[in-house]
């Protein structure tokens, strides 16, 4: 009876510890964010985006308004490369192929629409802060990894996205390419959000309503 005493405090407290850890890890993603300034002109500011580097630069002439972590496509769904214009922006966007099926009484499954289950109800999985500059592809708020690890798309950190979003408009010019100059100079050694593969994703029930949107810190900009 001891030893099964013994056990049973001992597996408790390997949950606790395992809690506590993935606490502590999602509070250190949570915590991460990066400076940025407001253009003097918003019709100057343009963005370049390095594929190697997985780093944003949102110039304002030869001034950095905010230098941005990425996570960008892998080498099978690779980002696209060359110059593009942001032509939508949709804060609330929802994937329109794949998400969460609403059976009824709290329950949830995920999945693709292809596969609805019949008498569901579909819900898109959430892409906050959606910029589009090509037909399926865009910035938008996403779990962040160290490595190439999307469908093409480039992921941007929850507290960082807003920031992205305020500072460019329908119109701003893209390019996206391997490297950019950049990388030598202001994208050195830029902090990076801790990696999330580890943490646990959000319970579907939370994913479906709004307050996904609103996670992030208040978007605060440096003066200039």
């Amino acid at each position: 009876m001891k030893k099964q005493i013994l056990a049973l405090l001992g597996v408790a407290c390997a949950a606790l510890l395992s809690s506590c850890q993935q606490t502590s890890s999602l509070g250190a993603y949570d915590a991460y964010n990066r400076p940025a300034t407001k253009p003097t002109n918003p019709s100057n500011v343009r963005v370049k985006v390095s594929t190697n580097n997985q780093m944003a630069y949102v110039m304002e002439g030869n001034k950095a308004l905010l230098v941005m972590p990425l996570s960008v496509g892998t080498a099978a769904t690779p980002t696209p490369k060359g110059n593009f214009t942001i032509y939508s922006k949709q804060e609330y966007r929802r994937a329109q192929t794949h998400g969460y099926f609403d059976h009824g009484k709290g329950r949830y499954t995920g999945g693709y629409l292809r596969n609805k289950p019949a008498g569901t109800k579909f819900i898109g999985t959430p892409m906050p802060y959606w910029t589009e500059f090509k037909s399926g592809y865009g910035f938008h708020t996403g779990w962040m990894k160290p490595h190439p690890c999307t469908h093409g798309c480039l992921r941007m950190h929850h507290n960082v996205a807003p920031k992205f979003f305020a500072l460019v408009k329908e119109g701003t010019p893209l390019n996206i390419s391997s490297s950019q100059p950049e990388d030598a100079t202001i994208g050195r050694n830029i902090p990076r959000p801790p990696d999330a593969t580890p943490l646990p994703n959000f319970p579907h029930s939370y994913l479906v309503t709004d307050k996904i949107y609103k996670r992030h810190k208040v978007p605060k900009f440096v003066a200039k």
